[in-house]
């Protein structure tokens, strides 16, 4: 068994601890997001912004509940509302990836019903 090295090595989350999914595991992904009616959403964000640190954190008041330190990325075009294919979704990430080679890149997926992001995972690492 490996112990996870902490040490600079940044982790983002659902599939952090697992190599890099291909298309055809994404595409898997969007399939059960499309089935359970949640809308895909693509966000993407530099190296320097895309973790909290104290460094590129600006706090303005910690103690409320559900408070997040600088985790919201660039929004992608708009969420995909009414999506019906993994295809459309991987065309919109291909397109981002030749954009922004350089920055992270998050699949998150939205229920309308509860108005919450419910899944995000990383489908690039520069």
């Amino acid at each position: 068994m490996k112990v996870w090295n902490p040490i600079n090595n940044k982790k983002f989350e659902t599939f952090s601890y697992l190599p890099p999914l291909t298309d055809a595991q994404i595409s898997k992904q969007v399939d059960m997001i499309i089935s359970k009616s949640l809308s895909p959403c693509l966000e993407f964000a530099a190296v320097e912004s895309s973790f909290v640190s104290n460094e590129n954190t600006v706090r303005f008041d910690g103690t409320s509940a559900g408070y997040y330190d600088n985790r919201y990325w660039t929004m992608w075009k708009l969420p995909m509302f009414g999506c019906t294919d993994a295809s459309q979704v991987l065309k919109e990430i291909a397109e981002c990836r030749k954009a922004y080679p350089a920055c992270y890149i998050r699949l998150a997926a939205f229920d309308s019903a509860k108005q919450v992001q419910v899944i995000s995972f990383l489908v690039q690492r520069p």
